[in-house]
């Protein structure tokens, strides 16, 4: 029987060397497999793009138990023996395994059985998809999908919308930026929220003409409903987890990462599910950071978990949203003099949780979407570092969403990690100017300006917020063309990216941005196959057609989770 990590730290395969490997390095390594015949598994007859300088293409994958040990068809024909098998991908696309840097993943599965609302075109549809199930499930309370105002004709929907169609069956159902509830009569009821409810902070309750709550609750007013739902058993937990990570692997996804700035209901459940087994989805869970402390003490006693799901990184919020008016400008909105947004965490003590989980020595995200937040993100990080002293920290922003012309260059100059989410660039595109204006859009969603600067950037969806599928999100970036079709040229069409640099976003830099860029993120001998395999090539299809290539199989850990 063969020692397979002896026999790969003899060719020098093991992960960590095959990133400064020469081509002439490779073919030796190949030549040493192929005299052990040691493949588990051999795919040729692809197309692969391996997000590697070093050989950006090649034909064939060769793996041995849940490493990629061999590249090229002759290295991985000359390396099958009896035991392996042999799949003929018949000219399919190999990539690294998509990773979403930002999902809301317990939210966004939750939403999976709940009624869909966000492709709702207008009042009356709205209002009869909720009725629906108001009808279907009375007195249990309906929490989702998402809405969009904007697709609703653009006014603001609130209780006297559905308190006839829902009646007593309490409603709470999120925004699609997650920012903001819509609840009718019976859910502020239970909640307990009336004229006299005092707005919190961070937060703000909607109100009627006459003072009365309208059904709206913006950011941390939120936490005033949330606290009545009931919650669900963990088993029932573990079972919305498992749906979501069968939809995840359906869309290519091996990794998702869970920046949650409020709960741990993420992190508890991917821990749950862990015990059983493998989770088949990899996570990386993200916990708000005024609990940085409760995280260091787990870490301390526990370690950071393992390849399936692993932590020791926080979350912290510095505004709200653009959607909401929330987000944190320093000139008003446009459409509404005098308002500049909301400081969702004030920035004091924005400082404390930043400076206290850094000196934990805890990976730090920041939520950062107006232009003053964004700036106050890059301060705290720069403050961090000449307070704690030089690590390699990669701290994250959030969204990075709207950005003054000074903050551009300083994500590289302090190594901050550009976490965005394309998608919202097409979605927001149709609506933003009236929000800022036209001079303050030069800066949104600035991918490309980002990437020219030399900052490290990384994709994902924000899912639910945005559909959990890098095709569309490589198509947004590529294309920028709004959801609306009005567009065509591109929204910003200086912010384009390429094909490949919207996948590097994707894997590559996800690996990174997760301190895993030694095992993820590329298609290398030494490397853990992960591995995402598509229908057709998205850098030879027409970019409108990316999102509609489709996902043939995903690999993780060496296994097929999902086959079409």
């Amino acid at each position: 029987m063969i020692d397979r990590r002896r026999m790969l730290a003899g060719t020098g395969l093991l992960a960590g060397t095959a990133a400064a490997m020469s081509n002439a390095a490779w073919a030796a390594a190949g030549r040493a497999l192929a005299a052990e015949r040691v493949l588990d598994v051999a795919y040729i007859n692809a197309r692969v793009w391996t997000a590697n300088p070093l050989q950006p293409r090649t034909d064939a994958i060769g793996l041995a138990g849940n490493r990629i040990v061999a590249l090229g068809q002759d290295a991985v024909r000359a390396a099958i023996g009896k035991g392996t098998r042999v799949v003929d991908l018949q000219g399919a696309f190999v990539s690294p395994g998509f990773i979403d840097n930002h999902t809301h993943f317990m939210i966004a599965s939750t939403t999976l059985s709940q009624p869909d609302l966000l492709s709702s075109k207008d009042r009356a549809d709205f209002v009869s998809r909720l009725g629906k199930v108001a009808h279907e499930r009375p007195g249990k309370w309906i929490l989702g999908g998402s809405w969009d105002e904007q697709r609703l004709g653009g006014g603001l929907p609130d209780k006297s919308w559905i308190d006839a169609a829902t009646g007593d069956t309490p409603v709470a159902v999120p925004r699609t930026d997650l920012h903001m509830y819509l609840c009718n009569s019976a859910a502020l009821r239970l909640a307990g929220i009336t004229r006299n409810t005092p707005d919190v902070p961070g937060g703000e309750i909607g109100r009627d003409a006459s003072g009365e709550p309208n059904g709206i609750l913006k950011d941390n007013a939120k936490q005033l409903v949330e606290r009545v739902i009931p919650q669900p058993t963990d088993a029932e937990r573990d079972a919305t987890m498992r749906e979501g990570i069968s939809w995840a692997l359906a869309r290519g996804f091996t990794q998702v990462h869970t920046p949650e700035p409020f709960d741990w209901v993420t992190f508890d459940t991917a821990r749950r599910v862990r015990a059983k087994g493998e989770t088949d989805l990899r996570f990386l869970c993200m916990v708000p950071a005024r609990d940085w402390e409760k995280l260091a003490a787990i870490i301390a006693k526990e370690g950071k978990g393992d390849e399936w799901v692993r932590w020791g990184a926080v979350k912290a919020l510095a505004d709200g949203s653009l959607g909401s008016r929330t987000a944190r400008f320093h000139q008003p909105y446009t459409d509404a003099p005098g308002v500049y947004g909301n400081w969702v965490t004030q920035p004091d003590e924005l400082r404390a949780q930043v400076f206290g989980a850094d000196k934990a020595g805890l990976q730090v995200a920041i939520h950062a979407i107006g232009d003053a937040a964004n700036d106050l993100a890059l301060d705290v990080f720069a403050e961090t570092e000449a307070r704690n002293g030089p690590r390699d920290r990669r701290g994250r922003i959030e969204h990075a969403q709207h950005l003054t012309a000074a903050a551009l260059p300083r994500f590289a100059a302090q190594k901050v990690i550009a976490s965005v989410q394309p998608y919202h660039a097409i979605d927001d595109g149709r609506w933003a100017v009236d929000r800022i204006g036209e001079e303050r859009l030069e800066r949104t969603y600035a991918f490309g300006s980002l990437l020219e600067t030399g900052a490290t950037v990384t994709f994902g969806s924000d899912w639910p917020v945005a559909p959990l599928d890098a095709r569309q999100g490589i198509y947004a970036a590529v294309t920028r063309e709004t959801i609306d079709g009005k567009n065509p040229q591109g929204w910003l069409p200086d912010q384009k990216i390429s094909v490949e640099q919207a996948l590097t976003c994707y894997t590559r830099n996800n690996a990174f941005a997760g301190f895993q860029e030694r095992d993820h993120g590329r298609i290398a001998p030494g490397f853990i196959a992960d591995l995402t395999v598509l229908g057709a090539d998205p850098f030879e299809t027409e970019p409108n057609a990316i999102p509609d290539i489709e996902i043939l199989r995903t690999l993780v850990d060496g296994k097929e989770r999902y086959t079409a």
